[in-house]
C-alpha cells in the first residue's frame, strides 16, 4: 500500500516507519506511515483509510496527511493527488530529514 509514496520518500532520503491499526468500532482498516524524522520522533504522517473488496483487493477510502504542528488536515481521495501534493512541496518535507 502506497508503494509509490514510499519510494517517493526513499529516493528523498526522508526517514519512515509503517504500522497498521484496526479499530474495533469501525469497519475500515487504518495504515499509518509516519515520516520525518527529527531526533528519535517522527513529525509528519499519512492515516489511509481502507476496506477490502469482496474479492480481496484494497479499496483506499481517503489519505490524510498530518503535518507537524498542522491543526487542519489535508485529505487526498488518492495515491495520485497525494504524490502530486508531495512533490509540490518537496522542499518542506526534506529539510525536516536533513536535521
Amino acid at each position: 500500500m502506497l508503494k509509490r509514496t514510499k519510494v517517493f520518500l526513499r529516493s528523498n532520503k526522508i526517514p519512515y516507519t509503517k504500522e497498521h491499526v484496526n479499530p474495533l468500532m469501525v469497519p475500515e482498516r487504518v495504515y499509518v506511515l509516519k515520516f520525518g524524522k527529527d531526533g528519535d520522533e517522527y513529525l509528519n504522517r499519512f492515516i489511509v483509510e481502507h476496506t477490502y473488496t469482496w474479492t480481496g483487493r484494497i479499496k483506499i477510502n481517503r489519505i490524510t496527511l498530518r503535518l507537524h504542528g498542522q491543526v487542519h488536515p489535508h485529505v487526498f481521495r488518492n495515491e495520485h493527488e497525494l504524490l502530486h501534493y508531495l512533490k509540490k512541496h518537496k522542499d518542506q518535507f526534506t529539510e525536516y530529514s536533513q536535521k
